[in-house]
């Protein structure tokens, strides 16, 4: 059935009104990576450019400043987004030393498109999916099979075909038998941040997300479920084919599995994979 689009958001200023326009497909976003690939961060001398799942981003950069002031040398440049968009701008040459997705389909695609090194790569966090809905709203889902009723109009979740949020929320929505209806009020999102938005803002009436992205608005959302997946949300890492710094991105790896890099991550609410 088909699936509600939304725009990323514009300006308060100029937004339209919801449901005005139509979002991309995951072809059109293919398309795009090539553009996205030129404006990626360029790597000079000891830049280290890591692209990372966006649910990463807060746990990423205090891991990046701990990081560099561990290795004053080296810069760690972060590049966030979508796991399948980012890896395609790496297929599409864009800079990256090391790739971290949130779930292990885009890095299989990354194995098979051979732009990371097989040897590289781990398991590194562990997350779990979380249906939210507005901090004030007063519905109530303490089952997924809630959301078929007819007060949820609108449910915000990643594209399955480019976002591990929207896959796992999809293989979640099957196994409840009630994806055929969720879907047909299923707000896009370009990644799992945008889906957090949706619902923060209320745009939405609930939202799929991983429980750490619930974490940093609990003042503007509220965790209504958390969710059975049909594969455990795990995270892996591995260094790029074409990396220019390698030895620094090994580290960089190193790091993140290590005791210090495990407390910074269990610090936003990661789990051990």
């Amino acid at each position: 059935m088909p699936m509600l689009p939304i725009s990323a958001p514009l300006p308060a200023q100029s937004r339209q009104p919801r449901g005005a326009r139509r979002a991309s497909s995951l072809a059109a976003s293919l398309v795009l990576s090539a553009t996205l690939a030129l404006s990626a961060p360029a790597a000079f001398g000891a830049d280290l450019v890591v692209s990372a799942a966006a649910s990463l981003t807060n746990a990423f950069k205090s891991l990046a400043e701990s990081y560099e002031r561990a290795h004053p040398q080296t810069k760690v440049i972060l590049n966030f987004g979508a796991s399948d968009v980012l890896m395609q701008q790496i297929v599409n040459g864009a800079p990256a030393d090391v790739f971290a997705s949130a779930d292990q389909d885009a890095m299989n695609k990354a194995v098979t498109e051979r732009v990371v090194q097989p040897a590289s790569r781990r398991d590194f966090a562990a997350n779990q999916l979380a249906l939210i809905l507005p901090a004030d709203s007063k519905l109530e889902a303490g089952k997924l099979q809630d959301l078929a009723r007819p007060e949820f109009k609108r449910v915000a979740f990643g594209n399955p075909a480019s976002v591990p949020v929207g896959r796992y929320t999809k293989g979640a929505l099957e196994a409840a038998g009630v994806w055929d209806a969720v879907s047909a009020k299923g707000v896009m999102a370009q990644n799992v941040r945008q889906s957090l938005d949706y619902v923060a803002r209320g745009e939405v009436d609930a939202g799929f997300v991983f429980a750490t992205d619930a974490a940093i608005m609990p003042d503007k959302v509220k965790v209504a479920l958390r969710v059975p997946t049909r594969q455990p949300v795990t995270y892996p890492i591995a260094i790029t084919s074409h990396s220019r710094q390698p030895e620094q991105a090994a580290a960089f790896l190193g790091y993140v599995t290590s005791p210090e890099g495990q407390a910074v991550l269990a610090k936003y609410g990661f789990l051990k994979p």
